[in-house]
């Protein structure tokens, strides 16, 4: 461990630069109104799409949409985004924004056509700036010990997704939006990504699932590194360190991480579905309990595949050399 840590970029003053970043970007008001995701580009973003495309009973609210949903088709149709938007306040988890992406998530936890989802930042140079520290300023100490609550309940809601979900970080990720990252099966980030759980700079410690799935995913010895200083790291050194799984070199448009994302959700798209979740399913739950409880969850998952159409269409096509065409049932 200690010869990895050595081979880690390490960046001067690191917390410090980090936390004033982001204390500035969550500063930062625009005099311009929040743009709808829903009706087009939001700055910095990439693929343009129609009112259809998005949720459609945002259409008519009187508040801002924070918070859409995307289903991409043709070759692509299985591929659902969760496009974040909260332009002015750079994706901070404020009441509305989490109150939208609880509706998002819920309705996506029953959906049969949702293949792969991807969860993406719309506004530049951050995928979710953690807490809103303006709302959290006004809430006495009842209140915010319910707010993060709510917090650690979206972050499980997310993880426990039936479908695989992937962070495409293309810029800071801190506190709760590191720990949104980590709900997420997968990550990638762009190298220029900042990346961190800062609460213990504040005061805190991360309390919306950041302190378990951080040790879980990069070891806990690491772990313990990162929360106790508050540091942030880069893309490479998140790779290097296991907390992303790909690590690419911004582009001229900030959305690498984005369209890796998609990469890899293309690549997950040709298989059986059914199979994917019920191996998401084995995989965390067998990882929380001993290795013999593991093989039980394992055999009864396997037994959950074994009557579908989709393993005898797996099997028919091995055998006439022919790829699979896969639906789901």
């Amino acid at each position: 461990m200690s010869a990895l840590l050595r081979r880690l970029p390490r960046i001067g003053n690191s917390s410090k630069t980090c936390l004033r970043l982001i204390l500035r970007e969550t500063r930062e008001q625009t005099s311009a109104p929040t743009p709808r995701c829903g009706a087009g580009l939001c700055a910095g973003s990439l693929t343009a799409f129609s009112p259809a495309q998005s949720r459609g009973q945002h259409t008519e609210a009187v508040d801002p949409l924070e918070v859409d949903l995307r289903r991409l088709e043709g070759e692509d149709d299985g591929i659902v985004e969760v496009l974040m938007c909260r332009q002015k306040a750079r994706n901070a988890l404020g009441h509305m924004f989490v109150s939208q992406m609880r509706e998002l998530v819920s309705s996506l936890s029953s959906d049969s056509a949702a293949r792969v989802v991807v969860f993406r930042s719309l506004v530049p140079g951050v995928f979710c700036a953690g807490a809103d520290l303006k709302e959290r300023a006004l809430m006495d100490h009842t209140e915010s010990d319910l707010f993060v609550h709510g917090l650690r309940s979206l972050m499980t809601q997310i993880a426990l997704l039936p479908m695989p979900t992937i962070a495409a970080v293309d810029g800071v990720a801190v506190g709760g939006g590191l720990e949104l990252a980590l709900a997420c099966d997968l990550r990638t980030a762009a190298s220029s990504a900042q990346m961190g759980l800062i609460e213990t700079t504040r005061g805190l410690l991360p309390g919306a699932g950041g302190s378990q799935r951080l040790p879980r995913t990069i070891g806990i010895t690491l772990a313990k590194e990162l929360i106790f200083t508050g540091r942030c790291v880069g893309g490479l050194s998140a790779l290097q360190m296991g907390l992303v799984n790909r690590s690419v070199d911004q582009n001229q448009t900030g959305d690498a991480a984005y369209r890796e994302a998609l990469s890899l959700a293309r690549e997950i798209l040709p298989q059986a579905p059914l199979a994917v979740r019920q191996a998401k399913e084995a995989m965390n739950r067998g990882v929380e309990v001993n290795i013999s409880s593991a093989m039980a969850i394992e055999r009864m998952c396997y037994a959950q595949v074994i009557p579908t159409q989709d393993r005898q269409e797996g099997m028919a096509a091995f055998i006439e050399k022919r790829p699979p065409r896969y639906t789901g049932k």
